[in-house]
């Protein structure tokens, strides 16, 4: 049975406002700790990622109790209804707790086929992104709007916009893959995370390309694309729900040409 669109994304909604309640007041704090938790490395984890994140499970413990739930910080809870919620609380800590405002507050709704619903919220600057049900919006500080990945590329690759967040990707065979793309468009940028999702899918952005990442990193952000009308694949051109290597992209004659470039590499 298809859930009820409505309550979903007013469950969604109460989330996002509830983490946004939950992290603010650590934001550009000069008394934030954090923990890391990569030895030999750095991805840090605050306070404000594991407030938030129980924030969100009480609003699902309130409104949808019979939902499972996977989130970054708190793991798995099962569920009997057949979704799943998946959360990652801050999406991009290295920028929050650098200062600036690029990470985000991720939440998506899968079925375990397909995500039905996604979530990008933006804090700092009161920006959120949602696409699902027959809906794809963002409101703003310039108000609320539908959201619409661009319909095509001028120039097709040579006039696109590609972002990343890490300049190393991830593999050094991943890095050289980027970098054949990244050499024919117009354009790339660094550092966005979760932000580079959401520009796509509101028509600024035509490619993101990453590789490494969780379910919880791209369930969120692909809800919101497709739901704008752009694809988010791995880098065959197959399903992205799990991470991995991830290509989205805001229309289909610009993900086949980026596609066609990482097809070369091998896995």
């Amino acid at each position: 049975m298809q859930p009820d669109g409505t309550e979903i994304l007013a469950t969604a909604h109460e989330m996002a406002e509830a983490a946004r309640a939950a992290i603010l007041p650590h934001f550009r704090s000069q008394t934030l700790s954090e923990d890391n938790k990569l030895a030999g490395g750095y991805d840090p984890v605050t306070e404000a990622d594991r407030a938030a994140e129980r924030a969100m499970r009480k609003v699902l413990a309130d409104r949808r109790p019979q939902d499972a739930i996977l989130g970054e910080e708190y793991g798995a809870q099962s569920g009997d209804s057949g979704l799943t919620w998946v959360l990652d609380p801050i999406d991009g800590t290295r920028g929050f707790v650098s200062g600036t405002p690029t990470w985000g507050v991720l939440i998506g709704l899968t079925d375990g086929d397909r995500v039905l619903m996604g979530m990008v919220d933006q804090p700092y600057t009161g920006e959120r992104f949602w696409g699902g049900f027959g809906e794809a919006r963002m409101t703003g500080p310039q108000g609320d709007r539908p959201l619409a990945a661009r319909a095509e590329t001028p120039g097709g690759l040579a006039g696109a916009i590609l972002f990343t967040t890490f300049p190393e990707v991830g593999s050094p065979t991943e890095a050289e893959a980027f970098r054949a793309v990244a050499e024919q468009v117009k354009l790339t940028r660094y550092g966005m995370d979760c932000y580079a999702y959401a520009l796509l899918a509101a028509g600024q952005v035509d490619l993101v390309i990453e590789a490494g990442l969780n379910s919880y990193d791209i369930q969120g952000p692909l809800g919101v694309i497709e739901a704008a009308g752009g694809l988010v694949t791995d880098w065959r051109g197959g399903p992205a729900l799990q991470g991995g290597r991830v290509l989205a992209a805001a229309n289909p004659a610009i993900h086949r040409a980026a596609l066609d470039i990482l097809a070369a590499f091998p896995e």
